[in-house]
């Protein structure tokens, strides 16, 4: 059964800027993209590496290790090595909190 679970303040994330958080176990990117906060599992499915080591520009988030880039509205893969798309969560800002539903 899946649950709300806090997993940041929004101020640690502001526009334009992406952080790593451990949600109840879960490694999780949370990406701010022109006040949109938008959350996936902090894993590139290349290789098991963290997203959140890389940098975010736009609506992409590229893994700093191979160079594969991701949507973070979708989880889509959008560019080599990387084909397989990253899980994705579903997120609320309450307040001045984010929650991300796992």
């Amino acid at each position: 059964m899946s649950q709300w679970v806090k997993a940041a303040e929004l101020s640690r994330c502001p526009p334009g800027n992406h952080i790593g958080v451990d949600v109840s176990g879960h490694p999780i990117i949370l990406a701010n993209v022109d006040g949109d906060v938008y959350a996936l599992r902090d894993v590139c499915s290349h290789q098991e590496f963290p997203l959140s080591d890389g940098e975010l520009e736009g609506t992409q988030i590229e893994c700093m290790y191979h160079g594969a880039t991701f949507d973070v509205c979708t989880g889509k893969a959008t560019s080599l090595p990387a084909v397989l798309p990253v899980k994705v969560y579903e997120v609320e800002v309450r307040g001045g909190d984010i929650f991300v539903q796992i």
